[in-house]
């Protein structure tokens, strides 16, 4: 996942959250947080559940 540009955000809180929410391993690389597997769908739903604009390529 790209394009999460504000610093205030703490990313290993997100990733822990997104990883729950997928039953999925991951971690948080600089500022991208990757997960184990496909999970677009899920990830987008559970980030716009918590306020964030998303956009799927």
């Amino acid at each position: 996942m790209e394009g999460i540009e504000d610093s205030a955000i703490d990313l290993g809180q997100l990733a822990k959250i997104l990883k729950g929410a997928c039953a999925s391993g991951g971690t948080v690389k600089g500022r991208i947080i990757e997960l184990q597997g496909d999970h677009k769908k899920k990830v987008a739903k559970v980030l716009e559940q918590n306020g964030y604009k998303v956009e799927v390529r």
